[in-house]
């Protein structure tokens, strides 16, 4: 976890439970892997995840989704895409409406590989150093990228699939807006874990609450589930089945592309260009920032041919001014003005949104 995040995950911590962070230390050498963990608060389990040390392992890792969109296999994305490779928007439908099962593998910021096992296929997503490295063994086609020694990125695909980039992102984006308690504690993958709870402050919001299992020893995030209002399994579920909690092999991170596979050598945009692109996708203006929050893309940045793919057609049914895809935990609306719109609220957030 960078120092940027970890920030951004302190500031869940009031003043008042600064010795919770120094209490962290003690608190962790209290568990072994199967054991209950040790009495704890909200406060002490946010800052043990803040700052986790596990920066070796291996596993598993299970996802699955329930979000009232139909199964679409990675064959139809491919064939509707040209390939269902990590970073695609292919790829992004298919990991919403598909489960998923990953071999993930971390030795520091540096050097990770995350393996996503289709169906008599696989993708992969290698970093090791400056090298980047994506495959998709389904068209047979590789990506190459040199990063700039200043990246920080997790290899494409990560996130979509590691409780420990999911846990970022949600507590990143939630703040203030969110009440934070402790359920009971969990067993995930063979480790013991507290479990964090995230409800959201706002009622405009499609999001019931966010669990997140934290490995007593070493605060990683084990598991995250993401329910919706009005359903009770959850509509987001990742989670590790196996962990090993030291460093992999280093041919893991060796990486060849395979004979005869395609490869494309790919520039990366700077790192400023990164930021600009960031701004430009940030929140309307006046939309508060937390769960209900909206966000607009103004039509010169969308993805060209974005609104005209047939799964978009598919997904998407026909409204005033537009389409929308309606999900139960965020919802999009493709404007025919080239906007979109998206955010987990209903669709007449996004509507209101729309018309101001």
């Amino acid at each position: 976890m960078n120092a940027d995040t970890q920030r951004r995950w302190l500031r869940w911590i009031p003043a008042a439970a600064v010795p919770a962070v120094v209490a962290v230390g003690l608190l962790a050498t209290g568990a072994t892997a199967g054991s209950p963990p040790p009495p704890a608060t909200p406060e002490q389990v946010l800052a043990l995840a803040a700052g986790h040390t596990a920066r070796q392992f291996s596993g598993t890792v299970e996802q699955s989704s329930d979000l009232g969109l139909p199964s679409i296999p990675g064959q139809a994305l491919g064939a509707a895409k040209g390939s269902a490779s990590f970073g695609s928007e292919a790829a992004a439908l298919e990991l919403l409406t598909s489960a998923h099962t990953a071999k993930v593998y971390a030795d520091g910021p540096t050097r990770e590989r995350v393996q996503v096992l289709d169906q008599l296929a696989e993708r992969d997503a290698v970093r090791n150093g400056s090298d980047l490295w994506t495959y998709d063994s389904a068209a047979h086609a590789v990506t190459h990228a040199v990063l700039p020694a200043s990246a920080g990125a997790t290899a494409p695909g990560a996130s979509a699939v590691s409780p420990d980039q999911l846990a970022q992102r949600l507590l990143a984006a939630a703040g203030p807006s969110t009440d934070v308690s402790l359920a009971q504690p969990a067993t995930v993958a063979g480790h013991s874990a507290y479990t964090l709870v995230l409800t959201p402050k706002a009622a405009g919001t499609l999001v019931a609450s966010v669990r997140i299992a934290v490995e007593a020893q070493t605060g990683l995030p084990l598991a995250v589930d993401v329910y919706a209002k009005g359903q009770d399994a959850a509509a987001f579920h990742a989670a590790f089945t196996r962990l090993t909690l030291s460093a992999p092999e280093a041919s893991v991170f060796a990486f060849t592309p395979p004979a005869g596979a395609k490869v494309t050598q790919q520039q990366l945009p700077a790192r400023t260009q990164h930021r600009q692109a960031k701004a430009q996708h940030a929140p309307a203006a006046g939309t508060p920032r937390g769960w209900d929050t909206i966000t607009v893309i103004p039509a010169d940045k969308v993805p060209a041919g974005l609104k005209d793919q047939p799964l978009m057609k598919q997904l998407a049914a026909p409204v005033a001014g537009g389409r929308l895809i309606s999900t139960s935990l965020f919802t999009v609306l493709l404007m025919d003005d080239g906007r979109v719109l998206a955010g987990a609220v209903p669709a007449a957030a996004l509507e209101a949104a729309a018309a101001k």
